[in-house]
């Protein structure tokens, strides 16, 4: 199956501007055209935009997606490099997400001052 732009953005909630300037990007080599130049979507490349969204998602620079998605276009010889990549996005994720704990934590506390502070007046 098929889909077209529009339709894409409609299920990856994204403008059709957005999915143009990733494209413009060089993020999706992977995308076919008709000859009149519109740009075919298949699952392989819903797959392929879902990962772009995540690591966008994730914080990974444009650049470094495109890198991303240039190996993957170059085949099995640039698995090890694709692998590193993931694993240092794990790592930056695992940070991320360490930082937003500790500001919850922060935040959970003010609410619970403020709370007691409340009951008090």
């Amino acid at each position: 199956m098929t889909y077209t732009i529009g339709q894409v953005a409609d299920m990856l909630q994204l403008t059709i501007s957005q999915l143009r300037y990733y494209d413009k990007q060089g993020l999706m080599p992977f995308v076919k055209r008709t000859e009149k130049g519109d740009r075919i979507f298949d699952e392989g490349s819903l797959k392929f935009l879902e990962m772009i969204l995540c690591l966008k998602n994730t914080g990974m620079p444009i650049k470094d997606i495109k890198q991303f998605i240039d190996w993957n276009m170059a085949g099995g010889d640039t698995l090890p490099k694709r692998l590193d990549m993931m694993k240092q996005q794990e790592e930056n994720v695992q940070n991320q997400l360490r930082e937003t704990q500790a500001n919850l934590k922060r935040i959970q506390e003010k609410i619970a001052r403020y709370e007691r502070e409340m009951k008090e007046e």
